[in-house]
C-alpha cells in the first residue's frame, strides 16, 4: 500500500471528550471517527486491524465446527414477544415501525432469530449437533455510551449459537467454544482472564466472560491468590459471614440528630464509628414493587446478585417521587417500622448494636439490633438473609477445599460464553425429532464477541507514550518502508526498489512516499503501532545501510542496503 495515496489521518491531539487510552489513541491514529453518540466510521487502518480481528475469529470459529451464517440486522417484534423479551429487555431495545404499522427492532441480539431459523431448517436428532455464527452489526440504545468503540451503542459482534440434543452434550459444545475463544484471544496477542460472570439479558444457567487485563478497564475481576477461581465482581460470591468485634453491653436504641448527614462518611465520623456499624437502608423497585435492601456501609449492592435473588425483570432504586409517595425520606431510610419487604445481606446478620437512618429528616438511630426492628414478615425470617454485595479485595475463596484470598484487577470484556439449555426452545417451542420419536426442545449455548471491543482492548494493553504497539497479528501493516525524501531521488527510489521486493513475497507492507518530513512519517509510524520500520535516506545510503526499528523492542539496526535477502531473513525472524 502506497501511503501517497491512502488516507492517514493522524491527529496531534485527541479530542476532549476521549476519556481511556484507547479512545485517545484511536482516534489520534486515525483509526475511528464518531458521528454520533455511540456511533463510529472506521477508518482504512482502523478497518485493517478489524478485519484482522474478524479473520482470526472466523478461523477458528470454522476451526471449532461452526457454520457462518448471516441472520438479518432488523428483526420483527413477533419472535421477541414468542420468547417473552419483547416487553423485558428494557430501552436498550431499539423498537421501531414500518410503513404497515408493524412492530420491529434493530437486533441486539440474535437467539430469537437463530431458534427459529433452527427450528424451521434442523427438524431432526440427525441434524444436531449444529453451531452456527455471524460477524454482523449490533444495536444497543446504550443510555452512556463511552469509551469510543469499548461501549458503543452500534457495534460489530461475533455472536453463535449451538444446539444439542440433551445437556450433556450441550456442555460439550460449550466447552468446544470455550476453548475456541482462547486461541482466538491468544492469537490476537491479548492477556486476559476467563471469568464467571452474570447471564444478564441472555439468560441461561451459567456463563465465562473472557476480561483483557487493562488497568483502565471498566469491569473489577477478582481472583484467587491459591486456586484458578476468577469472578466478576458482581457475581463472586461473599456469602462467608466474617466476625467482627463487638461489644457484648448493649444499649438501647437512640434516635439522634444528623444534620444535612447523608453519606456513610459523614454519619460515621459524626457517630464516632466505623463504617462497618452503619447499615445503608436502599429502597428499590423491583417490577413494580418497592423492596429495601440492608447493606453493611463499607460494602456495595450488586444488582446482578439481587435480581437473581429476587427473579425479577426489571430493578432499579426508588426515585424520589417514588419514595415520598410511600412516605420515606430519602438520604435518612432506615428499616425500623419500614412497612415494605427488606432483605439483608449476609455481612449484616452477626451485628449487634449498629447504626441506621431513622426514617426522618436529620435523624439516624443508633444501638439497633434485629429484635429492635419491626420488620414485615418473609419467610421464616424477619429479613431474609443473602449474598447481596459485591466481594471485594481481601475476602475468602470460597471454591470448595480452597482458602485462598481474592485480589481485583481491572478488565475489558471482550468475550461471553452462555450455557443457555432450554430457556429458549421452552419459550418458543422450538422442537426436534428425538431418536425415540419424540418431540424434545433444544439444549442451546450462545457465544459472543465484540469485534470493536477487542481492538480497542488490544489498543489499551499496547501503547506507549509515542502511540500504539499492536501486536503483530493485528497491525494494521506489519512493516512500513519509510523514504525521508520529500521529493523523487536516490532514496526513494531505493525504498520503492525494497517495497517490491517484499510485496511481491507476500510481505503486509506499506511503503510511506508521501511529501512529508522525517519526522511526520516516523511519528505516525509509531503513533500507527506498525511493528517493522525500514527507513532509507540520503545519510544511510551514505553509509550503504538501511536502518531497521523493532517497534515492539525498539532495536534499531543497520542492515546492508543492497542485500535484500538479509533484510527479508531479519523480518521472517521476528514475525
Amino acid at each position: 500500500m502506497k501511503l501517497s495515496s491512502y488516507l492517514i489521518a493522524t491527529l496531534k491531539e485527541a479530542p476532549s471528550d476521549a476519556e481511556t487510552n484507547s479512545h485517545q489513541l484511536m482516534v489520534r491514529a486515525g483509526m475511528i471517527r464518531k458521528i454520533a453518540a455511540g456511533v463510529y466510521n472506521f477508518l482504512p487502518t482502523g478497518l485493517r486491524v478489524f478485519r484482522k480481528v474478524e479473520n482470526i475469529i472466523r478461523e477458528e470459529m470454522n476451526r471449532a465446527g461452526a457454520i457462518e451464517v448471516m441472520m438479518p440486522f432488523v428483526t420483527p417484534a413477533d419472535l421477541w414477544q414468542k420468547s417473552g423479551r419483547w416487553d423485558v429487555y428494557g430501552k436498550e431495545l431499539l423498537r421501531f415501525k414500518d410503513r404497515a404499522d408493524r412492530d420491529f427492532c434493530l437486533g441486539p441480539t440474535h437467539e430469537e432469530v437463530v431458534t427459529d431459523l433452527v427450528e424451521r431448517e434442523a427438524k431432526s436428532y440427525k441434524n444436531l449437533p449444529l453451531t452456527i455464527y455471524q460477524i454482523q452489526p449490533k444495536f444497543r440504545d446504550e443510555i452512556r455510551p463511552r469509551y469510543g468503540v469499548m461501549r458503543a451503542r452500534e457495534f460489530t459482534m461475533k455472536d453463535a449459537y449451538s444446539f444439542d440434543v440433551n445437556e450433556e452434550l450441550a456442555e460439550k459444545s460449550y466447552l468446544n467454544m470455550f476453548n475456541a475463544y482462547r486461541n482466538i484471544f491468544d492469537r490476537c496477542g491479548l492477556t486476559y482472564k476467563a471469568v464467571q460472570a452474570d447471564s444478564g439479558n441472555i439468560g441461561g444457567s451459567f456463563s465465562h466472560e473472557f476480561m483483557v487485563l487493562a488497568e483502565t478497564g471498566e469491569d473489577l475481576v477478582l481472583s484467587c491468590d491459591s486456586c484458578d477461581f476468577a469472578a466478576n465482581v458482581e457475581t463472586a460470591p461473599c456469602n462467608q459471614v466474617e466476625p467482627l468485634e463487638q461489644s457484648e453491653n448493649l444499649e438501647s436504641l437512640v434516635e439522634v440528630e444528623t444534620p444535612n448527614m447523608t453519606s456513610v462518611d459523614e454519619v460515621a465520623k459524626f457517630l464516632g464509628l466505623k463504617s462497618d456499624r452503619i447499615v445503608k437502608t436502599l429502597v428499590l423497585e423491583a417490577d413494580g414493587q418497592l423492596i429495601a435492601v440492608l447493606i453493611r456501609g463499607d460494602h456495595e449492592l450488586s444488582l446482578t446478585k439481587l435480581k437473581k435473588v429476587l427473579g425479577v425483570n426489571f430493578l432499579e432504586l426508588a426515585s424520589e417521587k417514588v419514595l415520598k409517595e410511600a412516605n420515606i425520606v430519602k438520604g435518612f431510610c432506615g428499616p425500623v417500622d419500614l412497612n415494605i419487604p427488606i432483605y439483608a445481606d449476609y455481612s449484616i446478620k452477626p451485628l449487634k448494636g449498629f447504626a441506621t437512618g431513622a426514617n426522618k429528616l436529620n435523624f439516624h438511630n443508633i444501638n439497633v439490633c434485629w429484635e429492635s426492628l419491626n420488620i414485615q414478615e418473609i419467610g421464616s425470617e424477619k429479613a431474609m438473609f443473602s449474598d447481596l454485595r459485591e466481594a471485594v479485595d481481601g475476602d475468602r475463596c470460597l471454591s470448595s477445599d480452597c482458602s485462598g484470598i481474592l485480589t481485583s484487577t481491572r478488565g475489558i470484556e471482550v468475550g461471553h460464553v452462555f450455557k443457555l439449555g432450554t430457556k429458549y426452545s421452552e419459550s418458543m417451542n422450538a422442537t426436534f425429532t428425538d431418536q425415540d420419536g419424540k418431540e424434545k426442545n433444544y439444549f442451546m449455548g450462545c457465544y459472543g464477541i465484540g469485534v470493536g471491543r477487542v481492538v480497542a482492548a488490544a489498543v489499551e494493553q499496547n501503547n506507549d507514550e509515542n502511540g500504539i504497539r499492536f501486536p503483530l497479528a493485528l497491525a494494521p501493516f506489519q512493516i512500513v518502508v519509510i523514504s525521508t525524501d520529500k521529493k523523487e531521488g536516490e532514496a526513494l527510489l531505493k525504498a520503492r526498489e525494497l517495497y517490491d521486493y517484499l510485496l511481491n513475497l507476500g510481505y503486509d507492507i506499506a511503503i510511506d512516499d508521501r511529501a512529508e518530513s522525517p519526522g511526520v512519517k516516523f511519528k505516525d509510524a509509531e503513533l500507527i503501532g506498525i511493528p517493522f520500520q525500514l527507513r532509507i535516506g540520503p545519510k544511510s545510503l551514505a553509509k550503504g545501510v538501511i536502518e531497521f526499528k523493532d517497534r515492539l523492542s525498539g532495536e534499531v539496526l543497520e542492515l546492508d542496503q543492497n542485500n535484500f535477502e538479509a533484510i527479508r531473513e531479519k523480518i521472517d525472524e521476528l514475525l
